[in-house]
């Protein structure tokens, strides 16, 4: 590997030639990765392409009057601290505001990269157009607004805002609500049960604790192997696991944690007031997020809540 230091003329405009190709080729591979559900950004991006396509371009045409039609073989992975690319155009779904971000760390990147060029390059023509290079790159986020707004109408903006609420919804509120649901009602009974058996809180806390460990890591697990996203938009498998998992431990943990308090009394007392925020705040989610009428939310939780915690009850009573 060779230091960017030790780098020759002809060696700096070959290189600057591969990474202009290969940002080219990943401002297309986003296109591609945007253009079913975000067209408008997608067509940003292939504009954008086709300017680096340009960079390369008078790239190439310099190092032919200097070097000749022979190119070096020289890449990123080649040079001792030169620009590294995270592979994000290869994952699926892409998001829109982290491509962007991811972009405009690019143009920053390739800005710099020039300007450390031009400091070293001898050649009077070369110095002139490295650093012409990288004061378009510094416009490119001024090009990019102008791309957006000769491509992002009002409409599209919309219907590109309507597309990332969807899949926020599909990818993280979602399988979240799921786990929370399940972790909020599948355990009542099992620490309900617990709690009137034997009277003892730590005792019941431990059992609570074990039921929702235990919901969460099932949860976790069936949300990840029910749906690879690939064809519903719903994201990465083992994101949409992690987040049902959290949240089916989080929900139970809510009312075992009051058993912690000694006073039998007042720690179910507590649980139980935790129980109906719970109910409460799941209720307000399924009515904010998923879009479900507001009584229906509620009556569909409060009436399936309150039959799991009767359940545990009569069963610990018995």
């Amino acid at each position: 590997m060779k230091k960017f230091a030790d780098l020759t003329e002809r060696e700096i405009l070959a290189l600057a030639i591969s990474n202009e190709e290969d940002d080219s080729r990943i401002y297309h591979g986003f296109a591609d990765g945007l253009a079913e559900q975000f067209p408008a950004s997608a067509a940003i991006f292939s504009d954008m392409a086709k300017e680096e396509t340009g960079h390369r371009d008078r790239l190439f045409q310099l190092y032919r009057e200097k070097f000749g039609e022979h190119l070096p073989l020289v890449r990123r992975e080649d040079v001792s601290g030169f620009i590294r690319r995270k592979p994000l155009w290869l994952m699926r779904p892409l998001g829109l505001s982290v491509v962007r971000t991811y972009a405009a760390q690019m143009e920053t990147e390739a800005a710099e990269f020039y300007r450390k060029a031009a400091a070293v390059a001898r050649d009077e023509s070369i110095r002139a157009l490295l650093l012409s290079l990288a004061q378009e790159e510094d416009r490119h986020e001024a090009r990019a607004e102008e791309l957006a707004e000769q491509h992002l109408t009002p409409e599209a903006i919309a219907t590109e805002a309507e597309t990332q609420r969807r899949a926020f919804l599909l990818q993280y509120v979602q399988p979240g609500l799921v786990g929370l649901m399940d972790g909020s009602v599948s355990t009542l009974a099992p620490l309900f049960a617990a709690a009137f058996t034997t009277h003892q809180p730590f005792a019941t806390f431990l059992v609570g604790l074990a039921a929702s460990v235990g919901a969460g890591i099932s949860m976790g697990f069936a949300e990840a192997l029910s749906d690879d996203g690939a064809l519903t938009g719903r994201g990465s498998p083992w994101i949409r696991g992690t987040v049902c998992g959290l949240m089916t431990t989080l929900g139970g943990l809510g009312h075992t944690l009051p058993y912690l308090i000694p006073d039998f009394t007042i720690a179910t007392t507590l649980a139980v007031i935790v129980v109906v925020i719970e109910l409460a705040l799941i209720s307000w989610v399924r009515h904010r997020f998923m879009d479900t009428p507001w009584l229906q939310a509620t009556f569909q939780i409060a009436v399936g809540g309150t039959l799991v915690f009767l359940a545990g009850i009569l069963i610990g009573s018995a």
